[in-house]
């Protein structure tokens, strides 16, 4: 294949590189099968530099406003970022020439940017990292208008690519019923955590003399459920008076002010630590002190359909879970997590307790997940996936 022909350009919107941990595997894993990669995307949590080169990547920022809370602030950010979006790939184009543009939603109106350039003979790839109806009904809370338009929007990313990369089966299901794609045209690319995590130690001090340390890593969105570990913790500490369990919720969002508010209503600033944005040294080493790890996103029909990073970098380090009883989530964790059937912050807390209180079961839920991260859902397995897909796209 020639050289001129590995070119490609990612364009995502959620957040910067190289914080987004998925594109920034995809991107490095590509440059190392010979393609020469620019990214677009927003200028947002201290990654502010317009352009710059990373470890061979080529990285172009925008200008965003400020992360989506409700249906206006939704409106005013993919607005600002389109417009970012759409000069800077005609800036990009000017200087690198790609033959492939990689969109990575949300939001599904990425599809706008490639349509001048399907006419000049690029291919477009889809990365489906949210099932973005799904997504607005859970935000939200209702179908209507809107939720319409944004199956259209789906509908359109779909039909305008040449292929769809999915994060797990159930978002590949999706693409070939409503998006209409062949098996063929579809690729599971996971979004798997790449990390040498025997060279990562413990730090005992994280639990501040307690026995026990729950961790959480992730967004702190309205949709994301956040609340409920707090209230978790709230019952775990004040209701049932355990002192012996220390929490570190590692992540950041727009919710994140609020959930401090929240942890300070409870009185749990000396039992809940919430250090914002963390570097990965200082997630690594969490990860590998946690006796174990927590998700609380709620039951609903969009995280029925997510796989989401925290359940596999829970898994890759060896740590039993607990999480909300979703259908990709159990299909990823399989026998390493507990499964709360219910969104409730008590129950929640009743899971948790119930794992602490047996060390055997803990040990043993760790090290299967452990097992099941490096046999089956490992990054290596997704990038082989990944290069396939761009083969395909090419010679399509």
């Amino acid at each position: 294949m020639s050289a001129n022909n590995k070119k490609v350009l990612i364009v995502v919107e959620n957040l910067p590189l190289p914080l987004d941990r998925r594109v920034w595997q995809e991107s490095c894993a590509l440059r190392d099968a010979g393609y020469e990669v620019a990214v677009i995307c927003p200028k947002m949590r201290g990654y502010n530099t317009p352009y710059e080169v990373l470890e061979g990547i080529h990285i172009y920022r925008h200008w965003i406003s400020d992360e989506a809370g409700g249906f206006l602030g939704f409106f005013a950010e993919y607005a600002s970022a389109l417009w970012g979006e759409f000069w800077l790939t005609w800036k990009v184009w000017s200087k690198h020439r790609f033959k492939i543009i990689h969109l990575c939603n949300p939001p599904d109106l990425l599809f706008l940017l490639t349509l001048p350039f399907k006419l000049l003979g690029v291919k477009v790839i889809y990365d489906v990292h949210d099932v973005w109806p799904e997504f607005f009904e859970a935000k939200f809370g209702k179908r209507g208008l809107f939720y319409w338009a944004v199956r259209a929007a789906e509908r359109a990313s779909h039909f305008f690519a040449n292929t769809v990369l999915a994060t797990n089966e159930s978002v590949k299901e999706i693409a070939m019923t409503r998006g209409k794609k062949r098996d063929s045209d579809v690729f599971v690319v996971r979004t798997a955590p790449s990390i040498r995590t025997a060279e990562v130690k413990p730090d005992p001090s994280l639990k501040h003399g307690r026995k026990f340390l729950v961790g959480y890593v992730g967004v702190m969105g309205n949709a994301d459920g956040v609340g409920y570990l707090i209230e978790a913790a709230a019952h775990i500490v004040n209701d049932l008076g355990r002192r012996d369990v220390q929490f570190l919720l590692m992540g950041t969002g727009p919710e994140f002010n609020n959930l401090l508010e929240m942890r300070a209503r409870h009185k749990l600033e000396d039992f809940l630590d919430m250090p914002g944005r963390v570097s990965n040294e200082f997630l690594f080493t969490a990860l590998q002190t946690i006796d174990l790890g927590a998700s609380a996103d709620p039951i609903n029909s969009y995280n029925n359909h997510c796989t989401m990073n925290k359940v596999l970098e829970y898994m890759a380090f060896g740590k039993p879970q607990v999480m909300f009883d979703l259908k990709e989530g159990r299909a990823s964790a399989q026998s390493a997590s507990l499964y709360v059937p219910e969104n409730s912050g008590k129950a929640l807390a009743r899971g948790i307790l119930e794992l602490l209180d047996d060390p055997a079961r803990r040990e043993q839920m760790g090290s299967e997940g452990k097992k099941r991260f490096t046999s089956e859902l490992n990054w290596g397995k997704s990038v082989e996936n990944l290069v396939a897909a761009y083969q395909k796209t090419l010679e399509s």
